[in-house]
């Protein structure tokens, strides 16, 4: 309706990022001291967010995971926004 202001709920770690992290590559990047499914270490606020824009400029520039699949656009989108909605749980 026009003229009405939405509102948006803020996207979720635990509801919207953390599923789009398959178990494989959590495994696979556990080693590598880099907990994907780990709110805590995700949202760091330590070094301006750094273990997450990190995590974000891997899967944009399609290094991880390794050897795909990769993230698509929309996948991309999602994570930007949760960064910009102010890391919520």
């Amino acid at each position: 309706m026009e003229g009405k202001s939405q509102t948006h709920t803020p996207l979720s770690f635990a509801v919207n990022i953390k599923p789009l992290f398959r178990a494989i590559d959590i495994q696979h990047m556990k080693p590598h001291q880099v907990p994907l499914d780990s709110y805590a270490y995700m949202s760091d606020a330590t070094d301006n967010h750094a273990n997450a824009q990190g995590v974000f400029d891997q899967l944009s520039s399609q290094s991880m995971p390794p050897g795909g699949p990769f993230w698509t656009t929309a996948q991309l989108a999602l994570f930007t926004s949760w960064m910009d909605g102010g890391y919520q749980p």
